[in-house]
Protein backbone atom coordinates (compact mmCIF):
# COMPACT_ATOMS: atom_id res chain seq x y z
CA UNK A 1 0.00 0.00 0.00
CA UNK A 2 1.47 3.26 -1.14
CA UNK A 3 1.42 6.43 0.85
CA UNK A 4 -0.36 9.19 -1.07
CA UNK A 5 1.66 12.22 -1.95
CA UNK A 6 0.08 15.23 -0.30
CA UNK A 7 1.33 17.52 -3.01
CA UNK A 8 -0.66 15.70 -5.61
CA UNK A 9 -3.87 15.48 -3.63
CA UNK A 10 -4.15 19.18 -3.15
CA UNK A 11 -2.84 19.02 0.40
CA UNK A 12 -0.49 21.54 1.77
CA UNK A 13 2.89 21.52 0.19
CA UNK A 14 5.40 19.84 2.41
CA UNK A 15 8.44 21.81 3.34
CA UNK A 16 11.87 20.48 4.14
CA UNK A 17 12.19 20.51 7.94
CA UNK A 18 14.83 22.83 9.27
CA UNK A 19 17.75 21.16 10.98
CA UNK A 20 17.51 21.39 14.75
CA UNK A 21 20.47 23.10 16.34
CA UNK A 22 22.92 20.63 17.75
CA UNK A 23 23.14 20.42 21.49
CA UNK A 24 26.38 22.01 22.62
CA UNK A 25 28.57 19.25 23.95
CA UNK A 26 31.57 19.72 26.18
CA UNK A 27 34.75 20.04 24.18
CA UNK A 28 36.64 16.76 24.19
CA UNK A 29 39.90 18.67 23.86
CA UNK A 30 39.07 20.78 26.88
CA UNK A 31 38.16 17.74 28.97
CA UNK A 32 41.33 15.97 27.86
CA UNK A 33 43.38 19.04 28.85
CA UNK A 34 41.83 18.99 32.33
CA UNK A 35 42.70 15.30 32.73
CA UNK A 36 46.26 15.84 31.50
CA UNK A 37 46.77 18.76 33.89
CA UNK A 38 45.46 16.78 36.85
CA UNK A 39 47.53 13.70 36.04
CA UNK A 40 50.73 15.71 35.60
CA UNK A 41 50.07 17.69 38.77
CA UNK A 42 49.37 14.50 40.75
CA UNK A 43 52.60 12.88 39.54
CA UNK A 44 54.74 15.97 40.19
CA UNK A 45 53.36 17.11 43.55
CA UNK A 46 55.49 14.83 45.75
CA UNK A 47 58.75 15.31 43.76
CA UNK A 48 58.11 19.06 43.67
CA UNK A 49 57.58 19.27 47.44
CA UNK A 50 60.74 17.28 48.23
CA UNK A 51 62.80 19.15 45.64
CA UNK A 52 61.60 22.52 46.94
CA UNK A 53 62.42 21.54 50.53
CA UNK A 54 65.89 20.39 49.50
CA UNK A 55 66.56 23.48 47.43
CA UNK A 56 65.46 25.84 50.21
CA UNK A 57 67.15 23.96 53.06
CA UNK A 58 70.48 23.24 51.40
CA UNK A 59 70.88 26.52 49.50
CA UNK A 60 69.52 28.93 52.12
CA UNK A 61 72.05 29.37 54.94
CA UNK A 62 69.52 30.91 57.33
CA UNK A 63 66.97 28.14 56.73
CA UNK A 64 69.63 25.44 57.19
CA UNK A 65 70.99 26.92 60.43
CA UNK A 66 67.46 27.40 61.79
CA UNK A 67 66.75 23.76 60.94
CA UNK A 68 69.78 22.11 62.55
CA UNK A 69 70.38 24.74 65.25
CA UNK A 70 68.01 23.11 67.80
CA UNK A 71 70.05 19.89 67.58
CA UNK A 72 72.59 21.45 69.94
CA UNK A 73 70.04 20.93 72.75
CA UNK A 74 69.37 17.31 71.84
CA UNK A 75 70.71 14.89 74.48
CA UNK A 76 71.35 12.28 71.77
CA UNK A 77 73.44 14.66 69.67
CA UNK A 78 75.30 15.99 72.70
CA UNK A 79 76.06 12.45 73.82
CA UNK A 80 77.29 11.41 70.35
CA UNK A 81 79.68 14.37 70.11
CA UNK A 82 80.82 14.01 73.73
CA UNK A 83 81.53 10.31 73.23
CA UNK A 84 83.54 11.01 70.09
CA UNK A 85 85.62 13.78 71.70
CA UNK A 86 86.20 11.87 74.96
CA UNK A 87 87.20 8.66 73.18
CA UNK A 88 89.54 10.61 70.90
CA UNK A 89 91.39 12.23 73.80
CA UNK A 90 91.56 9.05 75.88
CA UNK A 91 92.78 7.00 72.93
CA UNK A 92 95.71 9.36 72.50
CA UNK A 93 96.55 9.61 76.20
CA UNK A 94 97.05 6.41 78.19
CA UNK A 95 96.47 7.88 81.62
CA UNK A 96 97.33 4.68 83.48
CA UNK A 97 100.65 4.31 81.65
CA UNK A 98 101.52 7.93 82.40
CA UNK A 99 100.80 7.45 86.11
CA UNK A 100 102.93 4.31 86.22
CA UNK A 101 105.75 6.24 84.60
CA UNK A 102 105.39 9.21 86.96
CA UNK A 103 105.29 7.03 90.09
CA UNK A 104 107.79 4.43 88.89
CA UNK A 105 110.40 5.11 91.56
CA UNK A 106 107.88 5.57 94.33
CA UNK A 107 106.02 2.38 93.45
CA UNK A 108 109.29 0.45 93.53
CA UNK A 109 109.90 1.59 97.09
CA UNK A 110 106.27 1.29 98.13
CA UNK A 111 104.56 -1.42 96.01
CA UNK A 112 101.22 -0.82 97.69
CA UNK A 113 100.95 2.52 95.85
CA UNK A 114 100.41 0.51 92.65
CA UNK A 115 96.88 -0.01 93.87
CA UNK A 116 96.20 3.74 93.55
CA UNK A 117 97.11 3.92 89.85
CA UNK A 118 93.83 2.39 88.68
CA UNK A 119 91.52 4.62 90.76
CA UNK A 120 93.54 7.72 89.88
CA UNK A 121 93.40 6.81 86.19
CA UNK A 122 89.63 6.35 86.39
CA UNK A 123 89.23 9.66 88.22
CA UNK A 124 91.22 11.52 85.56
CA UNK A 125 89.27 9.88 82.73
CA UNK A 126 86.03 10.82 84.52
CA UNK A 127 87.31 14.39 84.77
CA UNK A 128 87.97 14.43 81.03
CA UNK A 129 84.50 13.09 80.28
CA UNK A 130 82.88 15.57 82.68
CA UNK A 131 84.73 18.54 81.20
CA UNK A 132 83.79 17.46 77.68
CA UNK A 133 80.11 17.21 78.55
CA UNK A 134 80.11 20.49 80.46
CA UNK A 135 81.61 22.25 77.46
CA UNK A 136 79.13 20.68 75.03
CA UNK A 137 76.25 21.80 77.28
CA UNK A 138 77.61 25.36 77.49
CA UNK A 139 76.67 28.49 75.55
CA UNK A 140 80.17 28.53 74.08
CA UNK A 141 79.51 25.23 72.33
CA UNK A 142 76.09 26.48 71.16
CA UNK A 143 77.81 29.43 69.49
CA UNK A 144 80.42 27.09 68.04
CA UNK A 145 77.65 24.79 66.78
CA UNK A 146 75.89 27.67 64.99
CA UNK A 147 79.14 28.86 63.42
CA UNK A 148 80.12 25.32 62.42
CA UNK A 149 76.76 24.64 60.80
CA UNK A 150 76.88 27.94 58.95
CA UNK A 151 80.13 26.79 57.40
CA UNK A 152 78.74 23.26 57.00
CA UNK A 153 75.84 24.51 54.88
CA UNK A 154 78.25 26.26 52.57
CA UNK A 155 80.66 23.34 52.39
CA UNK A 156 77.84 20.82 51.91
CA UNK A 157 77.09 22.51 48.62
CA UNK A 158 80.75 22.21 47.74
CA UNK A 159 80.60 18.50 48.52
CA UNK A 160 77.77 18.10 46.04
CA UNK A 161 79.77 20.10 43.54
CA UNK A 162 82.91 18.02 44.13
CA UNK A 163 84.87 20.35 46.43
CA UNK A 164 86.61 18.40 49.24
CA UNK A 165 87.20 21.24 51.74
CA UNK A 166 85.20 22.47 54.73
CA UNK A 167 83.74 21.21 58.01
CA UNK A 168 81.57 18.72 56.16
CA UNK A 169 83.46 16.97 53.38
CA UNK A 170 83.74 13.75 51.45
CA UNK A 171 86.50 11.35 52.44
CA UNK A 172 86.55 8.30 50.20
CA UNK A 173 83.00 6.93 50.33
CA UNK A 174 82.00 8.75 53.51
CA UNK A 175 80.54 12.16 54.32
CA UNK A 176 82.22 13.32 57.55
CA UNK A 177 81.84 16.13 60.09
CA UNK A 178 85.09 17.72 61.31
CA UNK A 179 85.08 18.29 65.11
CA UNK A 180 88.63 19.62 65.37
CA UNK A 181 87.55 22.87 67.02
CA UNK A 182 85.60 21.05 69.72
CA UNK A 183 88.57 18.79 70.54
CA UNK A 184 90.99 21.72 70.66
CA UNK A 185 88.77 23.76 72.97
CA UNK A 186 88.15 20.84 75.31
CA UNK A 187 91.89 20.12 75.49
CA UNK A 188 92.52 23.74 76.40
CA UNK A 189 89.89 23.63 79.17
CA UNK A 190 91.54 20.51 80.63
CA UNK A 191 95.00 22.07 80.44
CA UNK A 192 93.68 25.16 82.22
CA UNK A 193 92.45 22.89 85.01
CA UNK A 194 95.87 21.34 85.55
CA UNK A 195 96.00 18.41 83.11
CA UNK A 196 99.09 19.78 81.33
CA UNK A 197 99.94 16.30 80.09
CA UNK A 198 97.32 16.85 77.36
CA UNK A 199 98.83 20.06 76.05
CA UNK A 200 101.14 18.52 73.46
CA UNK A 201 99.18 15.37 72.72
CA UNK A 202 98.72 15.08 68.92
CA UNK A 203 95.28 14.12 67.66
CA UNK A 204 95.35 12.37 64.23
CA UNK A 205 93.07 13.84 61.57
CA UNK A 206 91.10 10.61 61.31
CA UNK A 207 90.10 10.95 64.97
CA UNK A 208 88.83 14.49 64.42
CA UNK A 209 85.98 13.37 62.18
CA UNK A 210 82.52 11.89 62.71
CA UNK A 211 81.16 9.79 59.85
CA UNK A 212 77.71 11.10 58.93
CA UNK A 213 76.80 9.06 55.87
CA UNK A 214 78.34 6.15 54.00
CA UNK A 215 77.92 7.48 50.48
CA UNK A 216 79.17 5.20 47.70
CA UNK A 217 76.63 6.84 45.36
CA UNK A 218 77.88 10.39 45.91
CA UNK A 219 78.69 10.80 42.23
CA UNK A 220 75.08 10.01 41.40
CA UNK A 221 73.92 12.47 44.05
CA UNK A 222 76.09 15.15 42.49
CA UNK A 223 74.58 14.47 39.08
CA UNK A 224 71.06 14.69 40.52
CA UNK A 225 71.93 17.90 42.36
CA UNK A 226 73.41 19.51 39.25
CA UNK A 227 70.25 18.71 37.27
CA UNK A 228 67.60 19.24 39.94
CA UNK A 229 68.87 22.36 41.70
CA UNK A 230 68.03 24.83 38.90
CA UNK A 231 64.49 23.49 38.42
CA UNK A 232 63.60 22.64 42.04
CA UNK A 233 62.65 26.21 42.89
CA UNK A 234 60.13 26.46 40.05
CA UNK A 235 58.78 22.93 39.89
CA UNK A 236 56.31 23.55 42.70
CA UNK A 237 55.11 26.69 40.87
CA UNK A 238 54.52 24.59 37.76
CA UNK A 239 52.48 22.11 39.82
CA UNK A 240 50.35 24.91 41.27
CA UNK A 241 49.81 26.29 37.77
CA UNK A 242 48.69 22.86 36.53
CA UNK A 243 46.11 22.60 39.31
CA UNK A 244 44.88 26.12 38.59
CA UNK A 245 44.71 25.51 34.83
CA UNK A 246 42.71 22.32 35.38
CA UNK A 247 40.24 24.25 37.54
CA UNK A 248 39.90 27.07 34.99
CA UNK A 249 39.36 24.71 32.05
CA UNK A 250 36.94 22.44 33.88
CA UNK A 251 33.20 22.72 33.17
CA UNK A 252 32.42 21.02 36.48
CA UNK A 253 34.55 23.06 38.80
CA UNK A 254 33.11 21.82 42.12
CA UNK A 255 33.92 18.24 41.17
CA UNK A 256 37.38 19.29 39.96
CA UNK A 257 37.91 21.11 43.25
CA UNK A 258 37.17 17.91 45.16
CA UNK A 259 39.61 16.00 42.93
CA UNK A 260 42.35 18.58 43.53
CA UNK A 261 41.81 18.38 47.28
CA UNK A 262 41.96 14.59 47.17
CA UNK A 263 45.18 14.69 45.14
CA UNK A 264 46.81 17.08 47.61
CA UNK A 265 45.81 14.93 50.58
CA UNK A 266 46.92 11.76 48.78
CA UNK A 267 50.32 13.23 47.95
CA UNK A 268 50.72 14.34 51.56
CA UNK A 269 50.22 10.73 52.63
CA UNK A 270 52.71 9.62 49.96
CA UNK A 271 55.30 12.07 51.33
CA UNK A 272 54.68 10.67 54.81
CA UNK A 273 55.40 7.17 53.49
CA UNK A 274 58.58 8.38 51.74
CA UNK A 275 59.76 10.09 54.93
CA UNK A 276 59.16 6.94 56.95
CA UNK A 277 61.13 4.77 54.52
CA UNK A 278 63.90 7.38 54.24
CA UNK A 279 64.13 7.62 58.03
CA UNK A 280 64.73 3.90 58.39
CA UNK A 281 67.30 3.88 55.59
CA UNK A 282 69.11 6.83 57.20
CA UNK A 283 69.18 5.12 60.61
CA UNK A 284 70.47 1.92 59.01
CA UNK A 285 73.20 3.86 57.18
CA UNK A 286 74.49 5.33 60.45
CA UNK A 287 74.05 2.25 62.62
CA UNK A 288 77.34 1.18 64.17
CA UNK A 289 78.85 4.68 63.91
CA UNK A 290 79.40 7.22 66.67
CA UNK A 291 76.50 9.27 65.36
CA UNK A 292 74.19 6.25 65.13
CA UNK A 293 72.25 6.84 68.37
CA UNK A 294 71.52 10.43 67.26
CA UNK A 295 70.59 9.56 63.69
CA UNK A 296 66.81 9.53 64.27
CA UNK A 297 66.85 12.91 66.01
CA UNK A 298 69.07 14.38 63.29
CA UNK A 299 66.83 13.06 60.51
CA UNK A 300 63.62 14.28 62.12
CA UNK A 301 65.05 17.75 62.72
CA UNK A 302 66.62 18.05 59.28
CA UNK A 303 63.30 17.25 57.59
CA UNK A 304 61.12 19.16 60.07
CA UNK A 305 60.15 21.83 57.50
CA UNK A 306 59.13 19.20 54.97
CA UNK A 307 57.11 17.31 57.59
CA UNK A 308 55.39 20.51 58.68
CA UNK A 309 54.58 21.39 55.09
CA UNK A 310 53.21 17.89 54.53
CA UNK A 311 50.84 18.26 57.46
CA UNK A 312 49.67 21.65 56.18
CA UNK A 313 48.96 20.39 52.68
CA UNK A 314 47.13 17.33 54.00
CA UNK A 315 44.82 19.59 55.99
CA UNK A 316 44.56 22.00 53.06
CA UNK A 317 43.53 19.10 50.81
CA UNK A 318 40.74 18.17 53.22
CA UNK A 319 39.59 21.81 53.34
CA UNK A 320 39.53 21.98 49.53
CA UNK A 321 37.45 18.80 49.42
CA UNK A 322 34.91 20.41 51.77
CA UNK A 323 34.89 23.56 49.62
CA UNK A 324 34.21 21.49 46.50
CA UNK A 325 31.37 19.68 48.26
CA UNK A 326 30.00 22.99 49.54
CA UNK A 327 30.03 24.52 46.05
CA UNK A 328 28.68 21.44 44.27
CA UNK A 329 25.16 20.63 43.06
CA UNK A 330 24.57 17.97 45.70
CA UNK A 331 21.46 18.33 47.85
CA UNK A 332 23.17 18.75 51.23
CA UNK A 333 25.79 21.16 49.88
CA UNK A 334 23.15 23.24 48.15
CA UNK A 335 21.03 23.38 51.31
CA UNK A 336 23.96 24.51 53.47
CA UNK A 337 25.10 27.01 50.87
CA UNK A 338 21.61 28.47 50.46
CA UNK A 339 21.08 28.76 54.22
CA UNK A 340 24.37 30.59 54.74
CA UNK A 341 23.85 32.84 51.71
CA UNK A 342 20.30 33.76 52.69
CA UNK A 343 21.36 34.46 56.27
CA UNK A 344 24.28 36.71 55.28
CA UNK A 345 22.28 38.52 52.62
CA UNK A 346 19.50 39.02 55.14
CA UNK A 347 21.97 40.77 57.42
CA UNK A 348 23.10 42.87 54.46
CA UNK A 349 19.52 43.73 53.59
CA UNK A 350 19.02 45.17 57.05
CA UNK A 351 22.03 47.44 56.43
CA UNK A 352 21.00 48.50 52.93
CA UNK A 353 20.27 52.10 53.84
CA UNK A 354 23.09 54.58 53.58
CA UNK A 355 26.70 54.03 52.43
CA UNK A 356 26.55 50.26 52.99
CA UNK A 357 23.93 49.92 50.28
CA UNK A 358 25.94 52.08 47.88
CA UNK A 359 29.07 50.00 48.44
CA UNK A 360 26.99 46.85 48.18
CA UNK A 361 25.81 47.70 44.65
CA UNK A 362 29.42 47.82 43.45
CA UNK A 363 30.34 44.64 45.35
CA UNK A 364 27.32 42.78 43.91
CA UNK A 365 28.49 43.58 40.37
CA UNK A 366 32.12 42.54 41.06
CA UNK A 367 31.53 39.74 43.57
CA UNK A 368 33.09 37.00 41.43
CA UNK A 369 36.42 38.76 40.96
CA UNK A 370 36.48 39.84 44.58
CA UNK A 371 36.17 36.20 45.66
CA UNK A 372 39.04 35.25 43.35
CA UNK A 373 41.17 38.04 44.81
CA UNK A 374 40.34 36.87 48.34
CA UNK A 375 41.40 33.33 47.49
CA UNK A 376 44.66 34.63 46.05
CA UNK A 377 45.24 36.72 49.19
CA UNK A 378 44.75 33.62 51.35
CA UNK A 379 47.36 31.74 49.30
CA UNK A 380 49.83 34.62 49.70
CA UNK A 381 49.32 34.69 53.47
CA UNK A 382 49.83 30.92 53.68
CA UNK A 383 53.00 30.82 51.56
CA UNK A 384 54.57 34.16 52.51
CA UNK A 385 58.16 33.75 53.66
CA UNK A 386 58.27 30.03 52.75
CA UNK A 387 57.49 29.17 56.35
CA UNK A 388 54.10 27.49 56.21
CA UNK A 389 52.64 25.99 59.37
CA UNK A 390 49.34 24.68 60.68
CA UNK A 391 48.73 27.92 62.59
CA UNK A 392 49.35 29.96 59.46
CA UNK A 393 46.93 27.74 57.54
CA UNK A 394 44.31 28.36 60.21
CA UNK A 395 44.75 32.14 60.11
CA UNK A 396 44.79 32.27 56.31
CA UNK A 397 41.53 30.26 56.19
CA UNK A 398 40.03 32.47 58.89
CA UNK A 399 40.97 35.58 56.91
CA UNK A 400 39.48 34.17 53.71
CA UNK A 401 36.26 33.13 55.49
CA UNK A 402 35.89 36.55 57.14
CA UNK A 403 36.38 38.43 53.87
CA UNK A 404 33.97 36.16 52.02
CA UNK A 405 31.38 36.78 54.73
CA UNK A 406 31.84 40.54 54.35
CA UNK A 407 31.47 40.26 50.57
CA UNK A 408 28.24 38.24 50.87
CA UNK A 409 26.79 40.69 53.39
CA UNK A 410 27.58 43.57 51.05
CA UNK A 411 26.07 41.67 48.12
CA UNK A 412 22.87 41.33 50.13
CA UNK A 413 22.94 45.04 50.98
CA UNK A 414 23.46 45.94 47.33
CA UNK A 415 20.61 43.78 46.11
CA UNK A 416 18.24 45.13 48.78
CA UNK A 417 19.21 48.70 47.95
CA UNK A 418 18.59 48.10 44.24
CA UNK A 419 15.20 46.47 44.87
CA UNK A 420 13.97 49.14 47.26
CA UNK A 421 15.10 52.07 45.15
CA UNK A 422 12.02 54.34 44.51
CA UNK A 423 10.78 54.73 40.92
CA UNK A 424 11.02 58.35 39.66
CA UNK A 425 7.56 60.04 39.07
CA UNK A 426 8.26 60.54 35.36
CA UNK A 427 8.74 56.81 34.93
CA UNK A 428 5.56 56.05 36.95
CA UNK A 429 3.39 58.27 34.71
CA UNK A 430 4.72 56.58 31.58
CA UNK A 431 3.69 53.09 32.60
CA UNK A 432 2.20 51.45 29.45
CA UNK A 433 -1.00 49.44 29.28
CA UNK A 434 -3.34 51.92 31.09
CA UNK A 435 -6.75 52.80 29.51
CA UNK A 436 -9.36 55.44 30.24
Amino acid sequence: MSVPDSTLSGGPESSVPAEAPETKRPSRGRSAAVIVCLVLAALLTTPAAIAYWGQRTLNDTTRYVNTVGPLVDSPEVQNAIATKVTDTIQDQVDIEALLNDVFAGVITDRPRLQRLVGPLSGAINSLIDRQVREFIASDAFADLWTAANTRAQQTLQRVLKGDQTGAVSLQGDQIVLDVSQVIDQVKQRLVDRGLTILQNVPIPDVDRQIVLVEAPQVKQLRTIYAFANPVAQWLIVVVAALYLLALVLSRRRPRTTVIIGALLAGNALLIALALTIGRQLFIDALSGTTFGPASAVFYDQLLSYLERGRQVFFRLGLVIIVIGWFAGPNKSGTAVRSAIRDGLEGIGGALADGPVGSAGRWVAVNARWLRVAIGFLGAVVLLWGNNISTSRLFWSLALVALLLIVVQVLVGAGRAATTSRPVPPAEAEAVPGTAN
